[in-house]
């Protein structure tokens, strides 16, 4: 892995504790050894996001929909329309699969969409391709 793809942090923004570490666990084991910085609500990660005070780094987001305090599309629009963060690939993880909410995220901008499988392997196998698919993209760096 090269020092620029390195440098990207994985921002997760899910507040499923056990899907977060199952994520986590399933991007280690692909070989990714990005940063990964968890939040459980959108808020907190778009404070995180949207400061001026981090050093400016690539972000790959890694975004559920179902979030306590806000939509995971709210939080997708608004990262499109920020010029911080518009070119951050984003890859929805949701157990949500109804086609207008797939083509909603897609037409906001979203480069992938999973839907969480309830059972627990396929989960796990979808998420070991993410991490194999994390090790290989070029993030683009504003």
């Amino acid at each position: 892995m090269s020092d620029r793809n390195r440098a990207v942090s994985i921002v997760m923004i899910e507040d499923d504790e056990g899907h977060a570490r199952l994520i986590e666990k399933n991007i280690r084991r692909a070989g990714v050894a990005n940063d990964i910085v968890t939040f459980a609500n959108g808020s907190q990660a778009l404070d995180y996001l949207f400061s001026p005070t981090p050093p400016r780094r690539p972000y790959l987001i890694l975004l559920d929909l179902n979030l306590p305090d806000m939509t995971g599309v709210d939080i997708l629009s608004a990262l499109k329309s920020n010029d911080n963060t518009r070119r951050a690939p984003v890859i929805v993880l949701t157990t949500t699969d109804d086609r207008r909410e797939v083509e909603k995220c897609y037409d906001l901008g979203a480069n992938v969409y999973i839907v969480k499988p309830l059972n627990y392997d396929r989960f796990a196998n979808a998420i070991q391709q993410l991490g194999l698919f994390l090790s290989v993209i070029q993030v683009p760096f504003d």
